[in-house]
């Protein structure tokens, strides 16, 4: 196949979107409408030449008529903004694989490919689904995207008695090598985008965010199995934007924070240029939150008597609406019992125009006493029993309190 040279084709790259996703009961529609809008803008700002969103799409494999209506709101303004780029969406294992398939006609009328399964036809990779050009704006093919979903079990050759390590990773890289070398036989030495909604080893985890996707307890691929030659891989699955292996191989990362740990990231798109030759340089660019997300304090634990006056350093804006309030991860240091803490603290937090998401209760470390033989517990006293027990649930002794009424119930009973 013939490739026109041009001068460069530019692409954005997205992933992790997650929508219908909520953070304690509390949705993130409006936090991705705005994000989404900056992708939308950022497309037309770049005129960009194609859009590739590595997967999960949804949150969940039934996502809301609410999420899907988003998904195609952003399709509609992407098409509009950028009417001759090459728009893909591929499934992660978030993904309801079949509902992205199933409107593919649909999708294809308004110049969206979306690809849900690995496609074959009589066993070997169909590339008519898979095989995509990217285009100028002139209309002249200037590199080739080989649009892969995530791979799920029954989507990997079946490894051999005489295959060593992992079967699950050489089916993946088989995968891939078959799906390369297909291309390679239809459009040469063209420059070639490849997706992949995997965890590649060495990329860096969010913690509490990211599923183990890969079967069999091998959940890491390595980066070797993209070919050197490919211009581009655009990742999908961890939400942290990085590079993995080298600097083309890349997480786009997710648009919005999904998780505590995240919070750090940088998260928006990466700007991808490939030049006719096929040399491609990758830009993050990060996009500005709609919702602040706030860990406090920033390192260590709060006293509860802090909380207050933490919440109040902020000068938030008590008309705030609900959708715009941040969301506050808060970690505090108790020295005692915590019955009651959490009403406590939401009494607090209400004062404020905030949203509680998660709280980390950090207690002093306990000096473990020396082991002694083993007592039955006939030898044990009831009062020495309920001292112990106490002091491993709370961290400290119990209170003279605290032992006259376990007395008074003990003699009651």
């Amino acid at each position: 196949m013939l490739l026109t040279i041009v001068a460069v084709i530019r692409l954005l790259h997205t992933a992790d979107w997650h929508l219908g996703a909520a953070l304690q009961g509390w949705s993130r529609e409006p936090e991705h409408r705005a994000a989404l809008a900056q992708l939308v803008e950022t497309a037309r700002v770049r005129v960009v030449d194609a859009v590739i969103v590595a997967g999960d799409i949804f949150d969940s494999l039934n996502p809301s008529a609410e999420a899907q209506r988003l998904l195609y709101d952003t399709l509609r303004d992407l098409r509009a903004a950028c009417p001759h780029a090459t728009i893909a969406l591929l499934a992660g294992n978030h993904d309801p694989a079949g509902r992205l398939e199933a409107p593919r006609a649909l999708f294809e009328i308004a110049g969206v490919h979306s690809v849900g399964v690995i496609a074959r036809r009589e066993g070997a990779l169909d590339l008519s689904a898979h095989l995509l050009p990217i285009r100028d704006a002139s209309g002249a093919v200037g590199a080739y995207l080989l649009a892969l979903p995530y791979p799920r079990a029954a989507d990997l050759p079946i490894a051999g008695a005489d295959v060593t390590g992992s079967p699950v990773v050489w089916g993946v890289r088989a995968l891939y090598r078959e799906a390369v070398d297909a291309a390679r036989a239809k459009i040469g030495a063209a420059p070639l985008v490849l997706t992949g909604h995997l965890h590649v080893a060495g990329g860096l985890e969010s913690e509490g965010a990211e599923r183990r996707i890969l079967i069999g307890g091998e959940h890491a691929a390595p980066p070797d199995i993209f070919p050197p030659d490919a211009a581009y891989v655009a990742l999908g699955h961890l939400h942290k934007p990085q590079k993995v292996g080298r600097e083309t191989i890349r997480y786009s990362g997710a648009l919005i924070p999904m998780s505590k740990s995240e919070i750090g990231y940088a998260h928006g798109v990466t700007l991808v240029e490939i030049s006719g030759a096929g040399a491609a340089t990758a830009e993050p660019l990060a996009f500005t939150r709609s919702v602040a997300h706030l860990r406090l304090p920033q390192q260590g634990p709060l006293a509860v008597s802090e909380i207050e006056g933490a919440l109040a350093s902020l000068a938030l804006d008590p008309q705030t609406p609900d959708e715009a309030r941040p969301f506050v991860h808060l970690a505090v240091r108790v020295n005692g019992p915590s019955v009651g803490l959490k009403a406590e603290i939401d009494a607090v937090c209400e004062k404020f125009p905030v949203r509680l998401v998660s709280l980390a209760v950090e207690r002093p470390q306990r000096i473990e006493a020396p082991q002694l033989a083993p007592l039955r517990l006939a030898e044990r006293q009831p009062r020495d029993l309920f001292r112990e027990a106490f002091e491993a649930t709370h961290g400290v002794a119990p209170s003279d309190e605290h032992l006259r009424c376990f007395d008074q119930l003990a003699e009651e009973a």
